[in-house]
């Protein structure tokens, strides 16, 4: 059976530490996604022994030894063969017939893998990553068998809103394309890309409506409040699905009125502009409109009321975004302030022990230097 995670060492670097160190980045390519992971030999080390004291055998191919009198930081040809080495020794690893390795818990933290990855082993036809591929591969075939295990819904609501990120992205794009054809582009990505999303939050909504209604028949019912949790994840993406889709809408019209101002004749865009006062001042009478544009920006004074409405959201919900992550920011710092104030507070109380330790040996100094001098 072919291994379900791909793993390959493509490149190395050099740490900005002072003294710097090798980093081999460790590729991983799963069926839904891939990802890196940085490593350093001794964190390699420190994995090979982890390893052979879970599964109590040595692995099927043997770590590159460490070497005394030569550093990969310096010797970029010493550097490459440990590289090649390290690559073999994890492919050995994920290749090999005998699952143990792949299934201990230090292979998985070692990797960062999820359960669902290392699973698959074993040739079972239903796997996790089997069934999220192909509900996400065709979602429109996706029934509630598919996505009411909870595991496997949670990746579906993870790569729906990967799509969603891209729709933002495009629509990011297209507003800084110039070129009409690169907007359209952009544009088409944008909708593809709300399309699916659409789909798999339907699917995602069906799933839950089987996740509640299984009951007692399931093997990992979730709880009411896990539940609710799940209903307000899919509430939010739908509302962030519905302004992407607003915001494409509102592009879409400012163009096409874009087409119809460049297509109109001179007289008529004097009508709807305003006309010239005289030929020597150069003042332009402006034509009445619904709306008073007022100071505004380059981004606002392209757009229609709906989508100066929506700009305004996403604003708003940016700024909302970052002051929830500037209160993480307070709450952490609140905490360090704390955890020092108590740290002070037990020195304090050992140098306030040591003073008294002190006057109390000087005072029994003192009365031993008396009874001397009585003696003497």
């Amino acid at each position: 059976m072919a291994p379900t995670v791909e793993i390959a060492i493509p490149n190395t670097s050099l740490s900005p530490t002072s003294p710097p160190h090798t980093v081999y980045h460790i590729t991983l390519r799963l069926p839904l996604r891939s990802f890196t992971v940085s490593k350093r030999y001794s964190d390699f080390s420190a994995f090979h022994a982890d390893l052979i004291t879970q599964t109590s055998a040595p692995p099927p191919v043997p770590l590159p030894s460490k070497a005394w009198f030569s550093n990969t930081v310096s010797n970029e040809s010493f550097r490459e063969d440990r590289r090649r080495g390290l690559e073999e020794y994890l492919q050995a690893i994920n290749e090999s017939s005998d699952g143990r390795w792949r299934n201990s818990s230090a292979w998985r933290a070692f990797l960062n893998l999820p359960t669902a990855a290392v699973a698959a082993s074993g040739g079972a036809k239903n796997n996790t990553s089997t069934r999220l591929h192909a509900a996400i591969t065709d979602p429109g075939s996706a029934s509630n068998s598919q996505i009411t295990d909870p595991t496997l819904w949670l990746d579906y609501h993870r790569d729906m809103k990967s799509h969603l990120h891209d729709a933002r992205l495009q629509l990011s794009r297209r507003d800084q394309e110039t070129v009409p054809s690169k907007q359209h582009e952009s544009s088409a990505q944008a909708k593809s890309s709300l399309v699916r999303a659409g789909t798999m939050i339907t699917n995602l909504e069906e799933g839950l409506k089987g996740l509640s209604n299984r009951g007692s028949q399931s093997t990992s019912t979730l709880g009411e409040g896990e539940l609710r949790r799940r209903k307000d994840l899919l509430t939010n993406a739908r509302k962030e699905k519905d302004g992407l889709e607003d915001l494409l809408q509102a592009m879409a019209n400012k163009t096409r009125l874009d087409s119809a101002v460049a297509a109109m004749s001179d007289k008529d865009k004097e009508t709807l502009f305003g006309k010239i006062d005289g030929p020597s001042n150069g003042r332009r009478t402006p034509a009445r409109s619904g709306r008073v544009l007022g100071k505004e920006t380059e981004r606002t004074r392209e757009l229609d009321n709906q989508g100066v409405l929506q700009l305004q959201k996403q604003t708003m919900q940016d700024q909302d975004q970052s002051v929830e992550e500037l209160m993480k920011i307070i709450l952490r710092q609140r905490e360090l302030g704390q955890a020092i104030h108590e740290e002070l507070e037990v020195h304090n109380e050992l140098l306030r022990l040591a003073d008294e330790d002190t006057d109390r040996l000087k005072a029994k100094v003192d009365v031993g230097k008396k009874r001397i001098g009585r003696i003497s």
